[in-house]
C-alpha cells in the first residue's frame, strides 16, 4: 500500500513539474514579464510562504542564519544552487520551449558522475559510461533533430540547456548536509528567499518598471498558480522517496517531460520533430540506465558543502 502511495505521489509530482514548464512558457510569450521579474516573484513569494508555515508550527526559522557556516552554506546553495536552477530553466524555455528545458535537465546524472569520479580520481563504472553514451545519444539527436547540416537549436539555447543540466546537479548535491541538519522545507524557503531576494538586488531597477506587468489579471493568476503548482509538485517529489526507490523514481519521472510536450502540443501547437522525439527518448532511456547502475554520488553526497 506504500509503495503505491508513493508511486501515486511521484507521477502527480511529476506531472504538476511538467506543467509549469508551458505556464513559464506562456508568461514569457506574452512579453509582458522578463525572465527575472518572474523568478523574483515566484521564488520570494514561495520561499515567504514555506518560512510562514513553518514559523506557525513552532519552527525557529532563523536558527541556520545564527552559524556562520550554515549561513554561508544557505546563501551558497539560495544563489548558486536554487537561483541558479530556476534562472537557467526559465532561460532555457525563453530560449527555445518548455519540453527541451525539461528535457535538458536529465543531463544532471552526468555531470554528477563525472564531478564525483574527479573528486575520487576513478573512472566511472562500464555500466554508468554506456548510460552516459546513451544519453549524449539521444542529446545529439534532439540538438540535431538528425541532421548534421544545422542545429535545430541556436547558441543561446544550448548554452541555457546545458547550464540546466550543471545547476541541477549542483542543487542535488551541495544541500544535502543543509537539509539533513535543518530539514528540506527550511532549507528550501531560505534557499527560496535568498535567491529571489539576490535576484531583487541585481535587477531592482527594472523591477520597479515591470511591477505594472501584476496589473494583467490574467498573467498575475498564471504567476500565482505556478507558485502554486510548482510548492506541491516539489512536496509530492520529496514525500514519494520515503515509499519508493530511486530507480522507479527516475522512470517514473519520464511523466514531466511526457506531460509538457502534450501540454505545449494542445495550448502552443508546438510539437518536436520526429528525431528529436526519438532523442528524447533515448535521453530518458539513458538516464534510467544510470539510475539503475546506481551512480557513486550516493556516497559522495555531503562533499560539496566542504569546498
Amino acid at each position: 500500500m506504500e509503495r503505491a502511495k508513493g508511486i501515486f505521489m511521484i507521477i502527480i509530482g511529476a506531472m504538476l513539474w511538467g506543467a509549469t514548464g508551458p505556464m513559464m512558457e506562456w508568461i514569457l510569450d506574452t512579453g509582458k514579464m522578463s525572465v527575472s521579474f518572474m523568478l523574483i516573484i515566484r521564488l520570494v513569494l514561495a520561499g515567504l510562504g514555506l518560512l510562514l508555515v513553518l514559523k506557525m508550527k513552532g519552527v525557529h526559522i532563523t536558527r541556520p542564519l545564527r552559524h556562520k557556516v550554515w549561513l554561508r552554506q544557505m546563501v551558497i546553495f539560495g544563489i548558486i544552487g536554487m537561483l541558479g536552477v530556476q534562472f537557467t530553466f526559465a532561460g532555457s524555455i525563453n530560449t527555445s520551449n518548455a519540453v527541451i528545458a525539461t528535457l535538458f535537465q536529465f543531463l544532471a546524472p552526468i555531470y554528477i558522475i563525472l564531478f564525483v569520479s574527479i573528486r575520487q580520481k576513478e573512472r566511472p563504472p562500464a555500466s554508468q559510461v554506456i548510460g552516459m553514451a546513451v544519453t549524449m545519444a539521444g542529446l545529439f539527436l534532439l540538438l540535431t533533430n538528425g541532421t548534421l547540416s544545422e542545429f535545430a537549436l541556436t547558441k543561446e539555447a544550448l548554452f541555457f540547456g546545458l547550464a540546466v543540466g550543471f545547476t541541477f546537479a549542483f542543487y542535488t548535491l551541495y544541500p544535502v548536509r543543509l537539509m539533513n541538519e535543518w530539514g528540506v522545507l527550511l532549507s528550501v524557503g531560505w534557499g527560496m528567499l535568498i535567491g529571489g531576494l539576490t535576484l531583487l538586488l541585481l535587477n531592482i531597477l527594472r523591477f520597479g518598471k515591470e511591477i505594472g506587468a501584476l496589473a494583467d489579471v490574467n498573467l498575475s493568476l498564471m504567476l500565482l498558480l505556478i507558485i502554486i503548482v510548482g510548492t506541491v509538485a516539489f512536496l509530492l517529489f520529496l514525500g514519494s522517496m520515503k515509499y519508493i526507490s530511486p530507480v522507479e523514481t527516475s522512470i517514473l519521472s519520464s511523466f514531466e517531460p511526457l506531460t509538457a510536450i502534450i501540454i505545449s502540443a494542445i495550448w502552443f501547437g508546438s510539437v518536436l520533430g520526429l528525431w528529436q522525439m526519438v532523442g528524447g527518448a533515448i535521453m530518458l532511456l539513458g538516464v534510467t540506465g544510470l539510475s539503475v547502475a546506481g551512480s557513486k554520488a550516493k556516497t559522495e553526497e555531503g562533499i560539496l558543502p566542504e569546498s
